[in-house]
């Protein structure tokens, strides 16, 4: 069967400009590329046929040949051509597949342009840091030491010696990566020259050995806001691992986790504390001093008959918002109070012998206990019935 012409495969008229030309087959390319069409053999072909045209017309000398001869310039006639384009076989056709992979994705994935720069972004680093409650509620200021690597300070983060600039490897020519092809396909890899860099260092710096870094520990003053939870996630842009050879630094993380406190246990903003009270106070009534987490005491009324689990508010007592200024009382949470009657142990003759005066004496002043073996009374009837 005979080919198609090449412009007719395009879509571009005779004449048509590199540019045009390498338009109509980027969106070509795109849309029949196999990745996007699974088993679809139609659309192989077509991009096979696309892949083919454009090897022909994008380089000049070929181009004027084949304006000239047509498809006959290189039917055996041409120096070593085959049907795709291409020298020596098969070979080249996986060289060009890998071609139009990187031209069609390559903007995505930052592979077009000269390759590889030789300079590299620093990691992330993770810092944890445990405070306690009460900082948590104020904020604070905390000096903290972080182990890493910083720029080397005797080439400049350059690598190399009197910060002199690194030169292209002349066996990738920059890219940081080499073809090698393997019957129909083409296996790329890193630079054995520069390790993938794109560029060598011919006089590496003494203090850094050519990495441009140096690894040393660092102080930083870190301001935790007022309000932080367990979890809450800081991040300062800049202050992480030094970059190869003049890269960026990468960011440091600092993971806040506020440690349990022996009073107060924290649900968000509120405060909850839960206090002990003598039997008598719980049934006569009266008060008791609690401690507040600004430091402070307050003093809070016991109604008369309060039971265990009770609880009582205290308003603005809980935590700050998150960078909420300590002091501050607006949008603060509140603070819970839950008793717990205690029942006396230890007791004296005396103190046992009124116990028991005060349990003999017939009035009811237990409401609880009389409703629930009212409700084991009527479940037994039930039972019987």
């Amino acid at each position: 069967m005979a080919k198609r012409d090449y412009y007719d495969v395009l879509g571009v008229a005779r004449g048509a400009s590199s540019d045009e030309i390498k338009r109509a087959y980027r969106g070509q390319a795109k849309s029949l590329h196999p990745d996007l069409n699974p088993d679809c053999e139609a659309s192989e072909t077509r991009f096979k046929e696309v892949n083919e045209a454009y090897e022909c017309l994008k380089d000049p000398q070929r181009k004027a040949a084949y304006d000239r001869f047509g498809h006959a310039a290189f039917d055996g006639g041409g120096p070593g051509f085959n049907g795709f384009g291409g020298r020596g076989g098969n070979g080249d056709f996986g060289a060009a597949f890998a071609d139009v992979f990187e031209d069609l994705f390559g903007e995505f994935t930052g592979a077009r342009g000269g390759g590889r720069s030789r300079a590299t972004r620093g990691q992330d680093l993770r810092y944890d840091l445990r405070v306690t409650l009460e900082e948590a509620w104020r904020g604070l200021e905390k000096t903290i030491t972080v182990p890493g690597a910083t720029a080397c300070s005797a080439c400049n983060g350059t690598g190399a010696e009197g910060a002199a600039e690194p030169t292209t490897c002349p066996t990738c020519a920059g890219m940081g990566k080499v073809r090698a092809s393997q019957g129909f396909f083409t296996v790329e890899r890193s630079c054995p020259t520069c390790g993938g860099n794109g560029h060598i260092v011919k006089n590496p710096c003494k203090s850094c050995a050519g990495a441009g870094r140096v690894a040393q520990d660092r102080s930083l003053s870190v301001v935790i806001p007022a309000g932080v939870e367990s979890g809450t996630r800081i991040r300062l842009a800049g202050e992480g691992e030094a970059g190869m050879r003049g890269g960026p630094a990468g960011d440091l993380y600092i993971f806040v986790e506020v440690r349990e406190h022996p009073i107060f246990i924290r649900e968000g903003r509120t405060l909850a504390c839960q206090v002990p009270v003598g039997m008598s106070t719980a049934a006569l009534g009266g008060e008791v001093e609690v401690p507040t987490i600004d430091g402070g005491r307050s003093r809070v009324k016991v109604p008369p008959g309060s039971q265990t689990g009770r609880q009582m508010r205290l308003r603005g007592k809980g935590m700050p918002p998150l960078r909420h200024g300590a002091g501050l009382t607006g949008d603060f949470g509140d603070m819970v109070i839950e008793l717990v009657v205690e029942t006396p142990v230890n007791l004296t003759a005396r103190q046992k012998e009124l116990l028991r005066e005060f349990d003999g004496i017939g009035a009811d002043n237990h409401p609880q206990t009389a409703s629930f073996f009212s409700k084991i009374k009527t479940f037994w009837d039930g039972l019987g019935a």
